[in-house]
């Protein structure tokens, strides 16, 4: 790892994903623990000619939580928001303030100083776009989705007339939102009529888990967590208890990862929700991506391997994207 390799890879972000004019200030986001990955896209966007500023908080206590009011100013100030917290801030409201305000946002939490060399990272993310938006579309124009896996996952997912989000890891328009590199597509299901076991054996790339040690199952009635069982299930538990907030359980969203070049899990947030052919589910807060729910937490499990169907047909098996 050098510092050129590290810089190559803060310009693809800067360049490439966010798409960073020379006329426009880029505002990056992070903390403490994070701040020689905020230096580095720094110096990418000042390289280009743009005004960027640093901006770093305190740690946040769990993914989903909201950054402070000053930050969040910062936020909805900016042509374009890199946010690199080691705790993500992409569904909170701060972040859907600014994208309302025509702020341009690319989420990349926990980005490390190895991951700007990572594979996922230099991908032709027009090319991985079409099939993005593709899975995305059907998402959108599906009544249900069903996940299945030979663990004993069985669940069905209400989808209605739900929009499907297509993240190609690229931004271009005002208030347009992605995540880079894990490109992904995903939507929010409709908690009555959701339902069945979820049993996660992949990672939570969220709250300080990784890759999951045993496998985690999940039963969902009417789109919330009414169980949980499995070695990290009493962590989760904890967590979703420090809330007196039900909706912490709810199901929030249903995704598939789609870059090609990421391609086992390892535990890591960006690299994980972006596997290809993986399926994950996500719980907390939806509003930022079609739902109604606004709670302070947002966190993703995955499953290895599964097959997703969206009314009947299969679309995902065994790691393999059938579009």
């Amino acid at each position: 790892m050098s510092l050129p390799e590290e810089l190559e890879g803060a310009r693809i972000i800067i360049e490439q994903c966010a798409n960073v004019e020379p006329s426009e200030h880029v505002a990056i986001v992070g903390d403490w623990r994070s701040d020689d990955v905020t230096e580095r896209l720094a110096a990418a966007a000042r390289t280009i000619g743009s005004e960027a500023s640093v901006h770093l908080m305190a740690p946040r206590e769990e993914d989903g939580n909201e950054p402070p009011e000053a930050i969040a100013g910062a936020m909805r100030e900016a042509d374009v928001v890199v946010l690199v917290p080691t705790r993500a801030i992409a569904h909170s409201a701060a972040a859907k303030r600014a994208l309302e305000n025509g702020t341009r946002i690319v989420a990349m939490a926990k980005l490390s100083l190895e991951e700007l060399l990572a594979d996922g990272l230099r991908v032709d993310f027009d090319e991985i776009g079409e099939e993005v938006r593709e899975m995305a579309d059907r998402f959108a124009d599906a009544d249900t989705a069903r996940l299945t896996a030979a663990n004993g996952t069985d669940v069905t997912f209400a989808l209605g007339d739900r929009p499907g989000n297509g993240l190609n890891c690229t931004v271009r328009e005002p208030g347009e939102f992605t995540v880079a590199y894990c490109a992904e597509a995903n939507v929010t299901p409709i908690p009555d009529g959701t339902n069945g076991r979820i049993v996660f054996d992949g990672s939570i790339p969220n709250l300080g888990i990784g890759l999951l040690r045993d496998e985690l199952t999940m039963e969902i009635d009417d789109g919330s967590v009414v169980s949980i069982d499995g070695a990290e299930g009493e962590r989760v538990e904890a967590i979703w208890q420090r809330y007196d907030d039900p909706a912490v359980r709810e199901v929030a969203e249903l995704a598939v990862g789609l870059n090609p070049r990421c391609t086992e899990l390892t535990g890591g947030f960006i690299n994980d929700h972006g596997v290809y052919g993986t399926v994950h589910v996500g719980f907390g807060t939806s509003s930022n991506l079609g739902g109604e729910n606004r709670t302070p937490l947002h966190f993703d499990c995955t499953l290895r391997s599964a097959t997703l169907e969206l009314d009947g047909e299969t679309v995902v098996q065994d790691r393999d994207v059938q579009l």
